[in-house]
């Protein structure tokens, strides 16, 4: 998937140009600066201190939840807060703020606003999904490449990823969330044979110790 690295769980690191784009770092064996890094929530595998120091410094911008400023604000970056359903522009890229929660689960209610995100990078819109299930608004979300959940126990499963590929009508998905704490190779490659035709699903080897 050209320009596009993941980095095990729901970690990615987006290549643009000279630019590097890093989504929830956590666990990271091969660290990399980054211009700008996007959080989707709390949670320790995807708002990891100990990582972000080791990618972060005086340039770099972090996009993250309300609520999730003070874990960040002693590296001494800028920060930008945000909420579900915000628009904005950080670095130049535009930036659309998502909902991401759970039904039926404990784990990611959706009354603490946890996020994904769509961002457009180099003509190309990058929907990460966060942590969360099939839910109503992705038949808002338009995008090329869509980097979705497949494992279950904490977000959706593969068959639910299936249908949400349905609903949001992606060129390309690459499954994430799976491997570490729920789920294994046979979600992604179930979400890859039952995609709908015409959907690229690629199973990326994560860059993780």
């Amino acid at each position: 998937m050209h320009g596009v690295t993941w980095l095990g769980n729901a970690g990615f690191r987006i290549r643009d140009g000279e630019r590097t784009i890093t989504i929830d770092p956590w666990r990271l064996c091969d660290p990399q600066p980054a211009d700008l890094v996007l959080i989707t929530h709390a949670h320790k595998s995807h708002l990891s201190p100990d990582d972000l120091t080791r990618i972060c410094g005086a340039d770099t911008t972090i996009v993250c939840p309300q609520g999730c400023e003070q874990q960040v604000a002693e590296l001494g970056c800028r920060v930008f807060s945000v909420r579900p359903g915000m628009t904005l522009e950080v670095l130049g890229y535009p930036v659309e703020v998502t909902y991401a929660y759970n039904i039926g689960k404990r784990y990611h209610p959706r009354s603490e606003q946890r996020v994904g995100y769509v961002i457009e990078v180099g003509g190309r819109r990058i929907y990460h999904a966060g942590d969360t299930d099939l839910i109503p608004e992705m038949d808002e979300v338009r995008c090329d490449l869509a980097l979705l959940p497949v494992g279950g126990t904490f977000t959706m499963d593969a068959d639910e990823a299936i249908e949400a590929i349905a609903r949001i009508h992606p060129k390309a998905v690459v499954p994430m969330h799976w491997g570490n704490k729920a789920g294994g190779i046979e979600d992604a490659e179930r979400v890859r044979d039952g995609a709908p035709d015409g959907v690229e699903v690629v199973i990326l080897e994560q860059v993780q110790s």
